[in-house]
């Protein structure tokens, strides 16, 4: 265990049935963290919270919809039920893999609309639904996941990224008098299911020739950023975005 004030504590990690929020959920069992996987698809988030606790760890899975109100609320009443209180929240759900990749001009309207709800509208809902047990137990941390697609002028994606980092930003404000930080990760080009399936080859390795430490991103890369974020040793950051993505964007 390398990250000091996440033993012992409660964590919400949302989309953790796989890929990157999987890494994250697993990685904060190995530090002692207690986790909800909050996932959409019971199969897979029953599958991880099965896996972590085989392996000594304790979790559990709530079948949580980001987009819906009543489910977030939902979601965060099962953790409080289960674990006693919530301390951290992983707000890493999101439509990517199989999205539809039409332009802003030409998207369906109400697909656009339920694109928002669950790439940027539901980690504000999953942080109203639980901000307010952290503020009881005497603060917390929250990391949002953006992408470098946030500064890529990409679609309505790099659009709900972009939201997410103003979503960062204002969070960070409002609950820092509860002593809870907030901070986000913008993941480069990250191997998972979803890039895979989501990214022609030929492009893919273009994108990464164009990468200055030029691989695909590994899950690990992120939970080590995303368990420094939420753990004691960035007790003063807040407000931040955090790339991880090999010197893809370089912002001033």
């Amino acid at each position: 265990m390398g990250y000091p004030g996440l033993e012992g504590k409660v964590a919400v990690v949302t989309g953790s049935g796989g890929g990157i929020g999987e890494e994250y959920a697993k990685r904060l069992s190995s530090e002692g963290t207690k986790v909800m996987i909050a996932e959409i698809d019971e199969q897979k988030g029953e599958g991880v919270a099965a896996a972590i606790n085989d392996s000594g760890g304790e979790a559990a899975f709530v079948r949580t919809d980001v987009s819906s109100e009543e489910s977030t609320q939902a979601m965060a009443a099962a953790t409080i039920d289960r674990f006693g209180g919530i301390d951290f929240l992983v707000n890493n759900a999101a439509l990517f893999g199989g999205m539809k990749t039409e332009s802003m001009l030409q998207v369906d309207w109400d697909y656009y609309k339920k694109f928002m709800d669950i790439n940027m509208d539901g980690a504000l809902l999953c942080a109203r639904a639980c901000y307010g047990s952290m503020s009881q137990r005497g603060g917390g941390s929250i990391v949002n996941q953006s992408s470098t697609a946030a500064w890529m002028g990409v679609g309505y994606y790099g659009l709900a990224k972009y939201g997410m980092n103003g979503l960062t930003h204002c969070l960070s404000r409002e609950l820092g008098r509860m002593n809870i930080r907030v901070n986000a990760i913008a993941p480069g080009p990250t191997d998972t299911e979803a890039l895979n399936t989501q990214t022609p080859k030929e492009f893919m390795d273009t994108m990464v020739s164009q990468i200055p430490i030029s691989r695909l991103g590994k899950p690990a890369d992120m939970a080590d950023a995303c368990l420094w974020l939420l753990s004691d040793a960035a007790s003063w950051v807040s407000g931040q975005l955090l790339g991880v993505d090999g010197g893809q964007i370089i912002r001033g």
